[in-house]
């Protein structure tokens, strides 16, 4: 990991644009693992990867959030300008607008019902863009738009370690099914990483979408996550009929669900967080399965 203060924020600022010299920098509470975010002034941000695995993630954002900007109906990262690695900073930044609004929970989203709607519309305006040139899934995007296999050693392993508390064989019949289909269709484009910390709320609203780093063109079903990541039974329901995927896509994109959470689950500290977090999501996708 790179090492990111404010005090190294600060001097690139100065030293690449000194325009912004006397804006004031002050690091974004919720900042994300991929990239450190720091506010500049009050109409921009600084966004730096925290590793070389997600530099690259800055040129496609500099090359196609400008496309997708006038083709969505909700605001999404603005490129302002484009950093260059120093000897203090060795990788790629980028300075973007600033959109205001709530990472999103549960408390304040007012209708969760109509958040799925919202975020389901959202999803299928960024599919409806042309991808014909967009970049295909690999290692850049860790794979999200291809294949689940990429991910199989690891997630046969995780149940192998878990099945003393969870039906072994039930967790691979969920997953064994996300690998039996292959998306069959010209490829779409995916944000990557739907997640509760790049969707931002106000007034109880889904009012912005941020961090394209792993977007790509390909099998969109890693974008519908949230499905059992955060809806309930209902809105999620409201969701997937909203996207009008096939069963064949839901099946996926519960693997993908199943596979985040089972190694957010087993690889942190038994009884963080980010651990109980998986659990919760994996008792979800069970109990969804079963039903």
């Amino acid at each position: 990991m790179v090492e990111i203060t404010a005090e190294v924020v600060r001097q690139l600022i100065d030293s690449q644009f000194p325009e912004w010299r006397g804006l004031e920098i002050v690091p974004v509470e919720k900042s994300g693992h991929d990239n450190r975010t720091y506010r500049l002034g009050s109409e921009l941000t600084v966004r730096l990867p925290s590793h070389e695995r997600y530099a690259s993630a800055v040129e496609k954002e500099q090359i196609w959030l400008p496309i997708f900007k006038p083709l969505l109906s909700l605001p999404i990262p603005v490129p302002v300008a484009k950093g260059e690695p120093t000897g203090q900073y060795p990788l790629p930044w980028s300075v973007n607008r600033w959109i205001e609004g709530e990472t999103v929970t549960h408390a304040n989203v007012r209708d969760v019902n109509g958040f799925a709607e919202d975020l389901a519309g959202f999803l299928k305006e960024l599919q409806a863009i042309d991808a014909s040139s967009g970049m295909p899934a690999g290692v850049q995007n860790f794979h999200r738009g291809g294949s689940l296999a990429v991910y199989d050693p690891d997630t046969r392993a995780v149940i192998d370690n878990i099945s003393g508390l969870y039906d072994k064989t039930l967790l691979t019949e969920i997953w064994e099914l996300a690998l039996s289909t292959n998306f069959q269709s010209a490829p779409l484009w995916l944000h990557g990483d739907v997640a509760v910390g790049n969707l931002l709320v106000r007034n109880g609203r889904l009012c912005g979408v941020i961090d394209f780093g792993t977007m790509g063109v390909g099998d969109p079903s890693s974008d519908l996550v949230m499905a059992w990541n955060f809806f309930d039974d209902e809105s999620r329901g409201i969701f997937l009929n909203g996207m009008n995927v096939d069963q064949d896509t839901v099946d996926r994109a519960r693997g993908w669900a199943l596979w985040k959470a089972l190694i957010t689950y087993a690889w942190n500290e038994p009884g963080s967080e980010l651990s109980n977090w998986g659990k919760r999501v994996i008792d979800v996708i069970i109990q969804d399965y079963k039903s």
